[in-house]
């Protein structure tokens, strides 16, 4: 087996391992319009960079958030308020869950 070579240099081609979807990609994934995403982005239910719509970038865990809304909206009937309200309340579950799995030594 040979040494590696000090000072070698390597060429590449860096890729963005966490994706993001504009506005209107994220419209077009999820099937919903953007007045909604921006209700969301105002109850501070998704948080995408930028300052502006135009520049605004979702990052991919927004499409399962955004199925989750719907979801609680449907079945349960709850406004933005309360869905903001019972997404926080799943972290924290699943946060606690968590420490649980820790503790028992399940991790």
């Amino acid at each position: 087996m040979s040494k590696p070579k000090q000072n070698a240099v390597i060429n590449g081609i860096i890729i963005d391992h966490h994706p993001h979807y504009s506005l209107s990609q994220l419209c077009l994934e999820t099937a919903v319009h953007a007045e909604w995403v921006m209700s969301l982005v105002d109850e501070g239910i998704l948080d995408p960079a930028g300052e502006t719509p135009e520049e605004w970038r979702f990052p991919l865990e927004c499409c399962h958030t955004i199925s989750v809304v719907i979801r609680l909206q449907r079945d349960l009937g709850l406004n933005l308020a309360g869905v903001a309200l019972a997404l926080e309340l799943l972290e924290e579950v699943e946060a606690l869950r968590h420490q649980l799995q820790i503790r028992s030594g399940f991790m």
